[in-house]
């Protein structure tokens, strides 16, 4: 057995694994919180962790379209190796490694907030703050303007910043993500702020979406808004999966079930389609991310017309392009930690995106136990919010522990009041009806 299917096994199973199934055939799942605040905590790291190791890479390789030309794209043989520059780094590799390897924080040091971790941030204080479940477009405006800086370098780009342009007009979601009004509305932002809604309602999907759903809009439509559709999907239905399958197979299983959200007529799901095939094929990941470069901006199949828009960099911030990058991290990896994010970080674009969504979900597979043990090494479990967000309380300092502890409240309260659960307080677990 795995390392990472050991503890996913142990995380899962020590109320009662028996009532775990992919096919949903028992009344109940059971769901032990002291495990789940684990999970949460491995959420956090395993998003930072990736997050930060792929942006040594972010726009590093983007194809060889429009005005920018990046050059051959990495491949494995590039890991360790120096860093190339990114279009906007001035002919010098990124300042966080001159090579491509992680970036870790020891427990000395501080994690930084960066957009793939911030907006999540700022919607898990909403909730908790708020006590709802599910947030107003009012809570979410006065939330973007108390904790987003208004001026000064804010961190937003494409969709983001215009949602937050619009809110600042007085315009409220899901307005902010409107096609008439947002024009960055098919960017990849809702793909890296709203994946956290999957973990508030575990083994239900369906309850995720639904939470989620405002936050999305707030700056997506139509196939973007379907892709962010499928990673809060992914988050939700890891206490869903057969407890007996492998990493692999877990993933592989979550994948599958979130296709279905995916419209067949859509880009998205043909990609995903067009992904997988490959991937089943048995060819090398980066020949599978080179056919995607060529299918989807060079001859432009399935719908996906971005490169004849001639955005800058070729829509190279866009949803699609990234999603089809994001699947080759998922499924090469297999569900190994390290593996899928090195593959996440050589894959091209923006590539800290995807890298930091998967690190999330495996991280919070696996635990904070799980991801110190693959690295063989111990963390820093301090989170400065205030890297890129402000008006947080202790100067925009908190911990892992603290953030996880304010998760697993927010999931109690979805559990009893948006699933239908139980919570039984002599076992610390929670008692989650199968959806009928």
């Amino acid at each position: 057995m795995s390392l990472n299917l050991f503890i996913l096994n142990s995380c899962i199973s020590k109320s009662n694994k028996e009532s775990i199934n992919a096919d949903n055939k028992t009344q109940n799942i059971i769901i032990s919180r002291v495990n789940y605040q684990n999970q949460l905590y491995g959420f956090w790291l395993g998003q930072c962790i990736a997050n930060w190791t792929g942006l040594v890479t972010e726009m590093d390789k983007i194809g060889n379209l429009g005005e920018i030309k990046t050059g051959d794209f990495y491949t494995r043989d590039d890991w360790g190796k120096p860093d190339q520059p990114s279009i906007w780094g001035e002919g010098l590799p990124s300042d966080l490694s001159s090579t491509i390897d992680f970036v870790f924080k020891s427990r000395d040091e501080i994690w930084g907030a960066d957009d793939d971790t911030d907006i999540e941030f700022m919607y898990q204080h909403l909730l908790y703050i708020n006590k709802v479940n599910i947030l107003t477009p009012k809570q979410i405006q006065n939330g973007w303007l108390k904790h987003i800086k208004s001026e000064e370098e804010n961190y937003l780009w494409v969709s983001n910043q215009k949602a937050f342009d619009l809110m600042k007009a007085g315009i409220l979601p899901p307005e902010t993500g409107n096609p008439k009004l947002n024009e960055h509305y098919d960017m990849i932002d809702a793909q890296l702020t709203t994946e956290i809604f999957g973990l508030f309602a575990p083994t239900r999907p369906d309850i995720a979406l639904k939470i989620a759903e405002l936050p999305i809009q707030t700056t997506a439509r139509q196939e973007a808004e379907d892709i962010s559709k499928f990673y809060v999907s992914m988050y939700s239905l890891v206490y869903a999966t057969d407890s007996n399958s492998s990493m692999k197979e877990k993933i592989l299983w979550m994948s599958n079930k979130s296709r279905e959200i995916l419209p067949n007529d859509s880009y998205p799901a043909k990609m995903y389609d067009y992904t997988r095939h490959l991937y089943e094929s048995g060819i090398p990941w980066e020949q599978t991310r080179d056919s995607l470069y060529y299918r989807y901006q060079v001859n432009q199949k399935d719908g996906y017309n971005l490169t004849s828009r001639k955005l800058y960099c070729n829509g190279c911030f866009a949803a699609g392009i990234n999603f089809a990058a994001s699947l080759v991290s998922l499924f090469y990896g297999e569900g190994d930690l390290k593996e899928t994010i090195k593959i996440g970080t050589l894959a091209g674009w923006d590539s800290d995106n995807p890298t930091a969504t998967w690190g999330g979900l495996i991280g919070f597979i696996i635990g904070k136990d799980g991801i110190e043990n693959t690295f063989g090494r111990t963390f820093s479990n301090r989170f400065n919010i205030h890297r890129t967000r402000q008006n947080f309380p202790e100067n925009g300092i908190i911990t892992f522990e603290e953030m996880s502890k304010k998760g697993l409240m927010i999931t109690d309260r979805v559990v009893l009041e948006e699933i239908g659960g139980k919570i039984d307080e002599e076992n610390n677990t929670w008692i989650i009806p199968s959806e009928q």
